[in-house]
């Protein structure tokens, strides 16, 4: 027997405990715990008449008297929460614990000590979970953010800034889903779901949030949150606003190469000023018309009316014997403007027989406007000027996306069964108009053009899953066949892709005992080029360093595997295995004929990882906790060298990464708490290149006042300055690197102060669109 356990919101309640009555007198027959989603299961029952009784922190359910037949399901036990009640109840805790599931890794954080960090540093934190560049990883790939189940729409940078000014207190767990089923997107690798305290009262809570980071420069953030619930209406408002000014350093080595060795040497030191101010507004509205049906509404906007860039570098270009020939100086400023505005539309039923009906339409309109002067003096090695070269580019970029989706799910029987239907609709639209300055204005006709692309997708899934005493299986089917034509004006070519694809997976996890369980999952899943990546655009460093798209690329598909054996659900140990196929790459080339150093995009000929993570967790006293998290990883990646005449090359590497985080409870109330990590790598693949080893050591301290309505905390990063590694890429004629080192040593203060109801937690809601992740 199954069955779940909602609040009069129909929200689930987690942990809520189950009994099961005599019904002559009501004596307790058997009893379990409803796992992390409200669902329980009774076995080896009986057949007959008995009472069902749930509770929860001393609210209880009303007996339900039910009929025990073979796998017998029911509808859902209703415990009737009282904010008031559960307002004075404190539950405390120091260990974050980690549960396998069949499909994911379930890392849960609720009222532990790790909950009072922002979304930003609990993701960090996340079995599994590495950061390199400021960007979430797994496994050395981008993974996907999601909340609830629904996407966070926003490139890298601006999924770090929601995450950093939202609360970890309202997070119950986070969902590592290395091989998302059949229900996601084929496209994209791993997922993070971030899963939120259910609502538990009605009423009105709002928060503002302020924050300070000294780096080079110092920086602000400013937001406001604010949530209203009612029976039926749940609204959820907040909007951030970052004005922020960057610096960033690069120095990069260049050794030109013919057959005879080094023909000429550049180095440059290169400085970029970087200051944008940015918006962001979200909304979400959710309306349920009664307990079975509900009408949602979400809005995201972000603008960023502002973004000025000053580059200026210096390069010193010496013969092969180290003797200066001539240096030239690069003076660059760009200009951007970009508006990214998306809304949802989404309709849910639930059936008398529990079956759910979701109904979804969503639009996505994007826009990006650029401009950028470049100017470069060339001088003899006494410093006698010799010649100028200047040049300007305008650019712009309109895309807008459209999709349609209907999911359902119920029982057949004891099987658990999800199907759907999806339809996508892109359109992009981009323009570089390239001028010399050098007498003029001129335009250049064979440096510019118009890129046009159109996609359209059609998705149809299916998966299965059933559970029994020991074992749960899940298994799944995604079809999706898609058609696309990227149309180049300057070059006159026409790429046109129509293919349809399946995209099965399959998932057991085997519960040997109480002690040890195993677990296998494989899925097949599709990588398609981002929008910017298909425009055959330059932009320019200056006239002989420069970033080129690629109009030819289609997209790859790749192989997971993944085998996992986890001990007293405290040591887990995980095995992976994945064939990327023509994996989508940034590759660096240098041209020793023309002098010239570019970046390109292209698919590799193949690409494999596979490696050993192993998490460990361990309260050492009731004021410290570890969290210690080991990789050992190969990469590899096999690509055409187009400027070392088309020979293939393969690029590997063998490293290992260390993460270790003490989580210290300072103060007997718990309202001071700190935090000391510390995270190695060895070294890293990033296409032709390969990042030298580097460590990060971070502290952070964080107090609370007045009941926890204020906050204050502080945290510092990079404390021995070696978060930035060397990256170079030596082979055949290719002999180049470089050190990127941005702000990375930096002390941020933040504050946050809760008011109204603040112990409701919100109805924050994000929705599952895959297409709007290629946008940058």
């Amino acid at each position: 027997m199954k069955g779940e356990v909602k609040d009069q919101y129909q929200e689930q309640v987690a942990f809520a405990s189950v009994f099961l009555l005599k019904v002559t007198d009501s004596v307790v027959v058997k009893g379990t715990s409803a796992d992390e989603n409200g669902a329980f299961l009774f076995s080896d029952i009986a057949e007959g008449l008995y009472f069902l009784k749930a509770s929860y922190v001393g609210q209880v359910s009303n007996n339900l008297a039910i009929e025990i037949l073979k796998d017998t399901k029911i509808g859902a036990l209703i415990i009737e929460q009282q904010a008031e009640q559960l307002n004075e109840v404190t539950v405390t805790s120091n260990k974050p614990f980690v549960k396998r599931q069949v499909d994911r890794i379930v890392f849960n954080v609720e009222n532990t000590v790790i909950s009072q960090q922002s979304s930003w540093d609990i993701l960090r934190q996340t079995p599994g979970v590495i950061m390199m560049n400021d960007e979430l990883k797994v496994r050395n790939q981008a993974t996907t953010v999601y909340i609830n189940n629904r996407k966070v729409h926003l490139s890298a940078e601006e999924v770090r800034s929601l995450l950093e000014n939202y609360q970890g207190e309202h997070i119950k767990s986070i969902e590592v889903i290395h091989n998302p089923p059949a229900s996601y997107d084929a496209e994209g690798g791993s997922i993070l779901n971030i899963v939120t305290s259910k609502n538990v009262s009605v009423g009105y809570k709002g928060n503002v949030n302020i924050g300070y980071t000294q780096g080079v420069f110092p920086k602000y953030n400013f937001g406001t949150s604010h949530f209203y619930k009612t029976e039926k209406l749940n609204v959820n408002a907040n909007y951030n606003y970052t004005p922020k000014k960057e610096f960033k350093n690069t120095l990069n080595n260049t050794n030109y190469r013919d057959d005879t060795g080094i023909t000429s040497i550049w180095d440059t030191d290169f400085d970029q000023v970087i200051r944008t101010n940015t918006h962001s507004a979200n909304l979400a509205v959710d309306y349920k018309f009664n307990e079975k049906s509900s009408l949602s509404f979400t809005s995201n906007a972000q603008f960023q009316p502002k973004k000025d860039a000053d580059f200026y570098q210096e390069t010193t270009i010496k013969n092969s014997s180290g003797v200066l020939d001539s240096l030239f100086t690069t003076d660059s400023f760009l200009s951007e403007k970009k508006n990214n505005i998306s809304g949802d539309l989404t309709f849910k039923h639930q059936f008398k027989d529990q079956g759910n009906l979701t109904i979804n339409a969503h639009y996505t309109d994007f826009g990006l406007d650029q401009n950028q002067n470049v100017k470069s003096d060339y001088f003899q090695p006494n410093g006698s000027f010799l010649r100028d070269f200047n040049f300007s580019t305008i650019a712009d970029q309109q895309i807008k996306i459209k999709t349609a989706q209907v999911d359902y799910n119920d029982y057949l029987g004891n099987v658990f069964f999800e199907t759907g239907v999806k339809s996508s609709f892109i359109d992009s639209e981009s323009r570089l108009d390239y001028f010399l300055q050098n007498n003029g204005a001129e335009f250049i006709p064979n440096l510019s053009d118009d890129y046009t692309y159109d996609e359209s997708v059609y998705a149809g899934y299916l998966s299965l899953s059933k559970d029994w005493e020991k074992w749960s299986i899940k298994t799944g089917l995604r079809a999706e066949h898609t058609e696309s034509s990227g149309i180049s004006v300057n070059v006159s070519t026409i790429n046109d892709l129509s293919y349809f694809k399946l995209f099965p997976s399959f998932y057991m996890l085997h519960t040997i005992n109480e002690n040890h369980s195993l677990s296998f999952d494989y899925a097949r899943k599709v990588q398609r080029p981002r929008y910017e990546d298909l425009n055959p655009f330059r932009t320019y460093i200056n006239e002989r360093t420069f970033q080129e798209g690629n109009p030819n690329l289609t997209p790859s598909f790749s192989q997971n595997f993944n085998l996992n054996y986890t001990l007293q659900q405290e040591y887990f140990f995980d095995f992976y295995y994945r064939d990327n196929g023509m994996y989508i790459s940034t590759l660096t080339f240098q041209d020793t004929d023309n002098l010239v150093l570019r970046d390109i995009t292209q698919n590799v000929l193949e690409s494999t990882s596979y490696g050993f993570d192993f998490t460990y967790g361990k309260s050492l006293s009731n004021n410290w906790y570890l969290y210690s998290y080991i990789s050992l990883f190969h990469e590899e990646e096999s690509f055409i060298a187009l400027q070392s005449d088309a020979f293939s090359f393969t690029n590997n590497f063998n490293g290992a990464y260390i993460d270790l985080t003490n989580y210290l409870t300072l103060s007997k109330d718990s309202s001071f708490k700190g935090e000391l990590g510390l995270t190695y790598i060895s070294g890293w693949l990033q296409g032709s290149f390969i990042q030298e080893e580097t460590t990060n050591l971070t502290v952070g301290l964080r107090k609370s006042f007045y009941n926890n309505r204020a906050v204050l905390s502080i945290s510092a990063n990079d404390l021995l300055g070696k978060y930035n590694g060397y990256v170079s890429s030596k082979y055949l004629n290719q002999d180049n690197g470089y050190l990127k080192v941005p702000e990375t040593q930096y002390i941020k203060i933040g504050f946050t102060y809760n008011f109204g109801n603040f112990r409701l937690e919100d109805n924050q809601r994000n929705i599952d669109k895959i297409e709007r992740e290629r946008i940058e």
